[in-house]
């Protein structure tokens, strides 16, 4: 934290004040003067830095002239200079065991209270988020007649919403990256509750579809956002079951959103006039925005990552966090939280003189970072890791909302044939298919969205066997690692997508279903690991945001090919599906073993 480049002025000091010091404010001017008058001057002799900062000793080894300083980040001052320094404390001397570096200053804030209630909050965005991506699978059969949908408008309503999180990943992630990770996500909370709302109102498809790919482009940035916060804030040897427990927090919001689908949808809720229409799936839009308006409110009350304020410069403001951390966690008073200096090495100084560097203009400044930040991730050393999460999340994500998107459909497939063929016991996937193609174009333009509630039933029992999965992946994270979990998941995965073509009733579709996502699951919180602690901290927001646009695309691409091969050429979806996940899974295999270790 001390600039060994700083010129350092002549300190007069008094050992016997360091006692009127407390949690970083310095002596007073009036203290400094009658230091003055009474001690003689110390020239403090500045030892060049290689590696962490340490603090400057003075020829006479029984006293520690401690003089930490720190220049505010004020983007609007072009010079970045201000009137004056922070100076932080003591004068007293300070030992080993008070000078900690990032991991260690996280290590002894203990683990209590605060992780607990951020795990909460983070983990309602993760749930939010979730709810309002697959949503639109409990949607589609329902809103079929009021929005004239076919197969190949139900793919692209589908995909819409990745096509705004594509957008809105990549910029939010570069914005959080330089303005900070809090205050993006408050506003990507309460700007996704209010297009959500507003598409339920949606009359038509055109409108309908502006306001999902605006609901999309807020949503994109939640996930690359909240997985740097969260992790920010996690010791090495927790950081890994920790995110396996916030993935477990969109298996929530797949229960959540297919509870309500079940008890919302098939009911007669809503009113109806000769220009308007609010029905059930309307209503069941409107209560999933809910979630996103709560997060909104209660991330206003959690601080900013350390990390980030770290890496912009801002010392005293990430220790003062820490001690507060120490405070929620221990209930102990914030003076006795050990650490009173952090040290930082090359990297993250680096990084400082880099932010301190003046630009007049703070949106020149926002800028020119989001682009610098952008081209360092496709610069070696980081450019293997970016290259390598892309392609997994691209792949993944064909698979994962290919499928996933298209099971409540899918039941309604099976239950149409059944009522169609009560007589016939087995039938495949295909077969089942192609009925309902020729049936619809048999009809026309006639409608039905008269959906079972055993649809929305044998889709939550889908979603509700991850569950389980998600207790492993939790409980084995740190032991078995996120490559174990990340192969194994993709693997099983891809048995399960070429087992669908060869179920030939509804029980099997619907095991082989809750298996598919049980697995995916385990993959999926392992794959939120590796890309979170892969990239380094001044680029992880924006090199998580990258890797969530492959994914959005991923998933555009699974589900306007899933809708079109589906109905013309049936075998081919489950066995695209089922390459793509295991190829994607094993191309972790080329990542950094990051299990128990520190956050770079």
């Amino acid at each position: 934290m001390v600039d060994s480049d700083t010129d350092h002025k002549n300190v007069n000091i008094d050992v016997k004040d360091g006692d009127k010091l407390q949690n970083g404010i310095g002596s007073t001017e009036s203290d400094k003067s009658s230091q003055k008058s009474n001690q003689p001057q110390i020239q403090p002799a500045i030892i060049p830095t290689t590696g962490s900062i340490v603090p400057f000793r003075t020829s006479d080894k029984n006293q520690i002239i401690r003089e930490e300083q720190y220049r505010p980040i004020d983007p609007e001052r072009g010079d970045g200079v201000v009137d004056t320094f922070h100076q932080l404390p003591p004068p007293y001397s300070i030992n080993e065991s008070q000078r900690a570096d990032f991991e260690a200053a996280i290590e002894l804030t203990g683990y209590g209270k605060f992780h607990y209630i951020l795990l909460a909050i983070c983990g309602l965005v993760s749930t939010s988020e979730e709810m309002d991506v697959i949503s639109m699978s409990f949607i589609l059969p329902s809103a079929q007649c009021d929005l004239d949908l076919n197969t190949h408008t139900k793919g692209w309503l589908n995909c819409i919403i990745f096509i705004g999180m594509m957008v809105g990943a990549y910029a939010w992630g570069s914005i959080a990256d330089s303005l900070g990770r809090k205050r993006v996500l408050i506003v990507i909370s309460f700007s996704n509750a209010l297009c959500i709302v507003a598409s339920s109102f949606s009359q038509n498809f055109g409108t309908f579809m502006i306001f999902r790919f605006l609901n999309g482009a807020a949503l994109g940035g939640a996930g690359p956002v909240i997985w740097s916060y969260f992790a920010e804030f996690q010791p090495s040897h927790k950081r890994g079951s920790m995110l396996s427990f916030m993935a477990a927090f969109w298996t929530i919001g797949n229960l959540l959103v297919a509870s309500m689908a079940w008890l919302i949808i098939p009911t007669d809720i809503g009113f109806e006039t000769h220009d308007f229409v609010y029905n059930s799936w309307r209503v069941f839009l409107l209560i999933c925005a809910i979630p996103s308006f709560i997060v909104g409110i209660l991330l206003l009350y959690l601080p900013e990552s350390p990390k980030f304020l770290l890496s912009c410069g801002r010392f005293e403001e990430a220790l003062a966090i820490f001690r507060g951390i120490y405070v929620t966690n221990t209930g102990n008073d914030p003076s006795m939280y050990p650490v009173k200096e952090l040290l930082i090495d090359d990297k993250l100084r680096a990084e400082f003189e880099e932010v301190k560097k003046p630009i007049k203009n703070k949106y020149k400044r926002t800028f020119v970072n989001i682009i610098d930040k952008s081209r360092q991730l496709f610069q070696s050393p980081i450019l293997k890791f970016t290259i390598v999460s892309i392609v997994i999340n691209f792949t993944f994500h064909i698979g994962y909302y290919g499928l996933m998107m298209w099971f409540p459909e899918l039941f309604n497939r099976f239950d149409d044939y059944a009522e169609a063929h009560p007589d016939v016991k087995d039938v495949g996937v295909c077969e089942v298919t192609n009925f309902v193609v020729k049936q619809n174009t048999a009809l026309g333009h006639e409608c039905n969205d008269d959906i079972p509630s055993t649809v929305f039933l044998e889709s939550l029992i889908t979603v509700a066997s991850a569950l389980p999965a998600n207790v492993i992946a939790i409980l084995g994270m740190d032991r078995l690692g996120r490559k174990f979990f990340m192969v194994a998941g993709t693997v099983s995965a891809g048995i399960c997508s070429m087992l669908m073509y060869f179920v030939s009733n509804k029980i099997e579709n619907l095991i082989v279903s809750a298996t598919f996502s049980a697995v995916i699951s385990c993959a999926n919180a392992a794959l939120d690991c590796l890309i979170t602690e892969v990239f380094p901290t001044n680029l992880r927001a924006t090199g998580v945001a990258i890797s969530m646009v492959a994914a959005r695309l991923g998933g555009i691409i699974g589900n306007v090919v899933i809708a079109t091969l589906l109905d013309t050429y049936c075998p081919a979806p489950t066995f695209i599906v089922a390459a793509l996940l295991a190829g994607g899974g094993l191309m972790c295999l080329f990542l950094p073993n990051t299990t128990r270790k520190a956050l770079s």
